[in-house]
């Protein structure tokens, strides 16, 4: 076994590019090296129900990733969806042929075919076989979070998502003298927390943390059960909650953040009391990471080794990336050099009132920098463009205001055509693991409002 990517020609990469002694997961009580992972990897294989397509709802990180390599050396398809409501998982398997789903536990509430993992995690004898996997074999099919509509699926092929790997690791100074202990807070069935979290510890010098990290006291206790050096992988909304809680975390060599734009006087705010760089990632379920900056640093976007902007016209940019075909971004971006751009906002967000355009996530950083707004969301009704009367709404979390006080802060920060009607206060937003709201989630919140306004 070697963790040299040269022995991987353009056609095929080794499962794990790690030697054998390598720790590659972490969990309570439990050292998980590359032997132990590939000896998994065997057994699950062979013991997986013939099948075209397999749902990985694994929970715990290592049993994921395990249930992922055995599936793609079945020749099965990963289906990746954060999404486990009975009609989600219902829906896939009308949509995709002979389903399985794969777990580390039994569970009554999947109406599927339903293969539970066996990971005895016995002494490894000898050295397991490191299998050579084409780089252009499917091997998932990731769906969006389902923030801006119903959940589509983007097919990863194992060369791309490797290759990308590589790219993070090297831009995140995940070296082999010091290996990174990653700690995400991010599910593995999301495009960041898959990327981050399973596919590194294969491809770059990192281990990951295999279990629970989602509550603050949870967060710092995998911290403290990493090696150092410590990478924090999490969203703008668990950095502020964290910064809230106060409770304090072992020394971190960085944070790195995706998700949601995050606002530079909270990139600030946790560089200062954590005394270590917040990181942002750029990518999409479409692409995947493509891009980091240091948020303090400034708007510009650099792009990693080996990915290369293309303009398409005078509005649309492609991504150029090794194994796979030039994708257009659905952000609008001011390409600044075929490395380096400036993120404009998402296609899928912007609005247009009285003339003037604004986008939804530039109004909702704003919203998410008023002191004592906990959390919001600015919302478009579906006929903005229809009904001139229609006007923005505001969700907020925000325990000591009042409406009218977020919405006179609004007034001295936004133009006025974007102020919204009406500001509706809530106990907490309904956003998943990923901290996205999800399409069907914001129009059960408009329900109510659901006349004119």
């Amino acid at each position: 076994m070697t963790c040299d990517a040269s022995t991987a020609d353009d056609l095929a990469v080794l499962l794990a590019e790690r030697d054998a002694e390598a720790l590659l997961f972490r969990r309570a009580g439990a050292s998980l090296t590359a032997a132990h992972f590939l000896r998994d990897v065997q057994r699950v294989a062979a013991g997986l129900p013939e099948a075209d397509h397999c749902l990985n709802l694994c929970q715990d990180r290592y049993a994921f990733t395990v249930a992922l390599a055995a599936a793609a050396l079945r020749g099965q398809v990963s289906l990746l969806s954060s999404d486990r409501s009975a009609a989600s998982l219902a829906g896939l398997n009308g949509r995709f042929e002979r389903v399985i789903a794969v777990s580390e536990a039994p569970a009554a509430d999947i109406p599927l075919r339903h293969h539970v993992l066996a990971l005895p995690h016995d002494p490894v004898a000898g050295t397991p076989p490191n299998p050579l996997i084409p780089a252009d074999r499917l091997v998932a099919i990731v769906f969006t979070s389902g923030s801006t509509g119903t959940p589509v699926g983007y097919r990863k092929t194992w060369g791309a998502i490797t290759e990308r790997s590589r790219a993070a690791g090297l831009r995140f100074g995940m070296l082999a003298a010091a290996p990174a202990g990653v700690v995400g807070t991010v599910p593995p069935q999301h495009m960041y927390g898959f990327e981050t979290t399973i596919l590194l510890p294969l491809h770059a010098m990192a281990a990951s943390w295999s279990g629970p990290a989602f509550y603050p006291i949870d967060i710092r206790d995998a911290l403290l059960a990493m090696p150092a050096p410590r990478v924090l992988v999490t969203t703008p909304l668990q950095i502020r909650a964290l910064l809230d809680n106060g409770m304090a975390l072992p020394p971190l060599q960085a944070v790195i953040s995706a998700t949601a734009p995050l606002d530079p006087v909270l990139a600030a705010a946790a560089e200062q009391h954590w005394a270590a760089p917040v990181l942002e990632i750029f990518g999409a379920t479409e692409v995947g990471s493509i891009a980091s900056r240091r948020t303090v640093a400034g708007p510009a976007w650099t792009t990693y080794d080996g990915i290369r902007l293309l303009q398409a016209g005078t509005e649309q940019v492609l991504i150029a990336a090794p194994h796979a075909e030039p994708h257009p971004l659905a952000d609008r971006v001011e390409a600044l050099s075929p490395v380096e751009f400036r993120l404009l906002g998402r296609n899928a967000d912007m609005v247009k009132l009285g003339g003037r355009r604004a986008s939804l996530g530039g109004l909702n950083a704003i919203l998410l920098s008023l002191p004592g707004v906990e959390d919001g969301v600015f919302i478009a009704p579906d006929d903005l463009d229809q009904r001139p009367g229609a006007r923005l709404l505001v969700f907020a979390v925000a325990p000591g205001l009042s409406a009218d006080d977020i919405l006179s802060a609004l007034r001295e920060r936004i133009e006025p055509v974007f102020l919204p009607r009406r500001v509706i206060r809530l106990g907490a937003l309904p956003r998943n693991e990923a901290g996205k709201i999800p399409r069907a989630a914001l129009l059960d919140l408009l329900a109510p409002d659901a006349g004119p306004r």
